[in-house]
């Protein structure tokens, strides 16, 4: 269990310091259950936007996460921009692919050139970041919020309210000390804590 720290923030240290994917790596039942709750609902956006089937979305659903649960392992932070979003998103794509070239070549299938041409929208890998990977993006504000939610309860008070004054509400570290009668530079202290555990929450820290 993790211990508070002077401020009454919890310190994640020795195992607790593993983000949200190396627990999910380590066959952790509960941080399995918070990836796919803070996904699935992103990657079932990315589906409809796609042209999936809402019958098919659960099937598609569960293929996605089986796979990321088998490959895991692979994911890696090569490059600074690398999120594992980005990487849920490249296996999302080819699940589709599948299904959208099944969905164009059965005969009754629903769609018909229309899936065809779904289907070359989803094979454009500059078109599908272009619409889906954007850090804007509707349904990503809603994993954001899960996300935080899921977090909220490991920080003090006041550490939690500088943060979210200065990110969410834009208020400068200064008038937010002010505010909080804290100084500037522990303002921007717990700022810089939350965003690294949101971070880890999200699996963009390995």
């Amino acid at each position: 269990m993790s211990a508070p720290s002077p401020n009454g923030d919890v310190e994640f240290g020795g195992s607790t310091s593993r983000s949200l994917l190396d627990d999910a790596r380590h066959a952790d039942a509960a941080a399995w259950e918070r990836l796919v709750t803070l996904y699935a609902p992103l990657v079932a956006s990315w589906f409809r936007r796609w042209g999936v089937a809402e019958q098919d979305i659960l099937d598609l659903l569960q293929d996605v996460f089986s796979a990321v649960a088998k490959n895991l392992e692979r994911f890696r932070k090569d490059r600074p921009n690398d999120t594992f979003r980005g990487w849920l998103l490249t296996i999302a794509r080819n699940k589709v692919r599948d299904y959208l070239r099944q969905s164009a070549h059965e005969p009754h299938a629903a769609g018909g050139t229309d899936a065809f041409v779904r289907l070359q929208q989803v094979l454009d890998p500059e078109a599908a970041l272009e619409t889906d990977d954007l850090p804007d993006d509707a349904a990503f504000s809603e994993v954001l919020l899960r996300a935080l939610e899921s977090i909220r309860g490991q920080f003090h008070e006041r550490t939690w309210q500088a943060f979210w004054a200065v990110v969410v509400e834009g208020k400068s570290a200064a008038d937010v000390a002010a505010a909080l009668e804290m100084q500037p530079g522990a303002v921007r202290v717990s700022k810089s804590r939350v965003l690294l555990r949101l971070r880890r929450e999200l699996g963009d820290i390995t």
